[in-house]
């Protein structure tokens, strides 16, 4: 059992500004020394021009650049550096689990990853430039894995499959765009048609209407249904599916089993959380064991947040933030049942080849 952190990150500003502030507190971090040995082991290669990386991301999210432009300057980093540590475009990005499902005023997600890649950030940012105020945990520092913004969209991801890349977003890129760009579910089902995807992932999209959409999504094309549950395989295009799939049925089977006893947010949690329903997963070592439970409730404006499984949530009014109420606890803490480093608070968080 492993004690770990998530730093509370607040920002109101440019992105810019808000991209330097980030870049500072990296500096001599362990993510970045962490991340510096994982590249070494895996060898990656990016070779994509920045005008191309720009006007990507410029279309869908013009402050996005800004804040690689501010990272890029606070770091003293070229710029290439930049886009393939943080840019989220024509990148890989490893396979993983999450379950999340949908109820009356709640969207609750298990976050199942691997722990050396687990950034320990829960970020608050209210831009005074461009795009929408949002709340959520960051993945690749710019990207966000699960999140709400100003207008009560929510949004969460779950991996498919890495066959046949495309020339495209990355998943926690993707998740950032929304919530900055769209203030409900059509617009971030239109926006996910639109946007380019490098892998194959379903998003489910929720709001206060209490609509709740999943998007799978490939390289190849998007389909769109109404869902309130969502796990690792494709219900639409079955032949993205992995062919191993008996994880995801087994999960999505636990959540369905058990609706009927759920009758609040609360109870919603409890069923994503606790160790003994069937959901939450400690499959660390396979890239699919539960990191953090979060919930987003639209119209009351509150965010839960737990690390590891049978946990209390730690709420967050995040209607009270946009109108200038700071957080006032500085970080998260939870039991973790994995012996596995965390790449912001463990030192050889990088990958079995052994580097000096």
């Amino acid at each position: 059992m492993k004690t770990v952190h998530s730093d509370i990150l607040q920002y109101r500003g440019t992105h810019y500004d808000f991209g330097f502030f980030q870049g500072r507190l990296l500096r001599d971090s362990l993510t970045v020394e962490n991340r510096e040995k994982q590249w070494k082991v895996r060898k990656p290669r990016f070779e994509v021009e920045e005008g191309e990386v720009k006007e990507a991301i410029r279309r869908f999210t013009p402050g996005l650049w800004e804040e690689l432009l501010g990272i890029r300057d606070a770091l003293d980093w070229p710029m290439d550096r930049v886009m393939m540590e943080f840019g989220g475009y024509r990148v890989d990005y490893n396979r993983s689990g999450c379950s999340i499902m949908t109820g009356d005023g709640y969207m609750i997600r298990n976050y199942d990853y691997m722990p050396k890649t687990y950034e320990g950030r829960f970020i608050f940012y209210q831009p005074t430039d461009s795009g929408y105020a949002i709340a959520g945990p960051s993945q690749r520092i710019t990207g966000r894995m699960d999140g709400m913004n100003e207008h009560g969209l929510s949004i969460g991801y779950n991996f498919m499959n890495r066959k046949r890349p495309g020339d495209g977003f990355i998943c926690c890129t993707i998740g950032r765009m929304i919530l900055e760009s769209c203030s409900n579910v059509d617009e971030a089902v239109q926006m996910l048609k639109e946007i380019p995807h490098r892998h194959s992932f379903s998003y489910t999209v929720f709001d206060k209407t209490n609509q709740s959409f999943v998007i799978e999504t490939s390289p190849r094309g998007v389909e769109v249904r109404h869902s309130d549950v969502c796990t690792n395989h494709f219900e639409i295009m079955k032949k993205e599916n992995r062919y191993h799939l008996v994880d995801s049925i087994k999960r999505m089977e636990a959540i369905r089993s058990q609706r009927n006893e759920v009758t609040t947010p609360y109870g919603a949690f409890r069923l994503m959380n606790d160790t003994d329903k069937g959901v939450f997963s400690k499959l660390y070592r396979d890239w699919a064991g539960t990191i953090h439970t979060s919930g987003y409730l639209p119209r009351e404006m509150k965010i839960w947040f737990a690390l590891g499984g049978d946990q209390e949530p730690s709420e967050f009014n995040f209607g009270e933030w946009l109108n200038g109420e700071d957080i006032l606890i500085e970080k998260i803490t939870g039991d973790i049942d994995t012996d596995i480093p965390f790449v912001h608070i463990d030192k050889g968080a990088y990958w079995s080849v052994k580097i000096e």
